[in-house]
């Protein structure tokens, strides 16, 4: 086995899903592209919960408007709030497609959770979904209160592309002396895309969900100019300096081409004085975290939950 550590739960999904394999992202247009990928990711995630209430919104700050969906988890009170985004590269995935995920982790972690509809590329390149994810996030400080939520109380967090943007908007609000979430849930997050040269790149570059091809394509459709990959609000990881930024509870999996980055962004932050618990689950792949496939316990959200009830309930 050349991965003698994959959960055989992963292993049974893969072969699976090798049996029905969508045509490669080169092949297809971004519209083909989310209509061959949505339902699978939707299908992949834990099944939606009955929750208190959903409501669709519309978020403005700074002359831009965003949709977002709101969450409130069964025990409702004055709630802390899990302002999220979703994954699929900057390119695919919407808060239909992440619904069941959503409900659950609203639920799972007592937070009104907001799900953030940010556009995505190719058709909005770079620095769309920043912009609407950080316009969401301002509007959520600005209007909290009213929406029953707690102001002192936000937490942005995201998976893969989506924790990038989390990552980021942290970075961009102290940079811009705006309101700071005050904790950040990273999920395998993409932290450099100025390299796809790392080990695990090379280890798990054909293997599994996320590929190297993919995250080229993925790269290529999010941005503009090769200059924008060493931006660090591309790249949060080449940013000069991590210091005054929110805790962080960051996830990655073993076997997953992000893994390094994800690793070294921890370490970056951990160096600048940022409190963060690294938390690296073996046997995992890309795309584990919410799996229906997997216990609460392996899926990652039983550790999420914790982190945002300890984070938030002492915020």
């Amino acid at each position: 086995m050349p991965f003698p550590h994959l959960d055989p739960r992963i292993k049974t999904l893969l072969e699976l899903r090798a049996q029905n394999l969508p045509p490669p992202l080169t092949e297809l247009t971004p519209r083909q592209i989310r209509e061959t990928r949505n339902p699978r990711i939707r299908e992949s995630f834990v099944a939606p919960e009955p929750v208190a209430r959903i409501r669709d919104l519309k978020a403005a700050d700074g002359g831009i408007e965003v949709r977002v969906r709101l969450y409130y988890p069964l025990r409702e009170a004055s709630l802390p709030v899990l302002v999220y985004f979703h994954g699929g590269g900057w390119a695919v995935g919407n808060v239909d497609t992440y619904d069941g995920f959503c409900s659950a982790l609203a639920n799972a972690s007592g937070c009104m959770l907001a799900a953030v509809e940010y556009r995505l590329a190719p058709e909005n390149k770079y620095p769309a979904a920043l912009c609407d994810a950080f316009a969401a996030t301002q509007w959520m400080f600005a209007h909290a209160r009213e929406l029953g939520g707690d102001p002192a109380r936000i937490a942005v967090g995201g998976d893969s592309a989506g924790g990038n943007l989390a990552a980021v908007v942290c970075l961009k609000a102290r940079d811009a002396g705006r309101p700071i979430p005050v904790f950040q849930l990273l999920i395998c997050p993409i932290t450099d895309l100025s390299t796809f040269d790392r080990q695990s790149y090379h280890l798990y570059a054909n293997d599994f969900i996320l590929t190297r091809a993919a995250m080229e394509w993925f790269r290529e459709s999010y941005l503009s100019r090769t200059q924008e990959r060493k931006d660090p609000y591309v790249s949060p990881l080449l940013a000069g300096d991590l210091s005054g930024l929110p805790p962080a509870l960051l996830i990655t999996a073993e076997y997953d081409i992000l893994v390094d980055e994800g690793r070294a962004y921890a370490g970056r932050l951990s160096e600048a004085g940022v409190s963060v618990t690294y938390s690296e689950h073996k046997g995992m792949i890309h795309n584990f975290f919410g799996m229906a496939a997997l216990d609460r316990k392996s899926n990652g959200f039983a550790e999420a939950a914790a982190a945002l009830g300890d984070a938030l309930k002492s915020a």
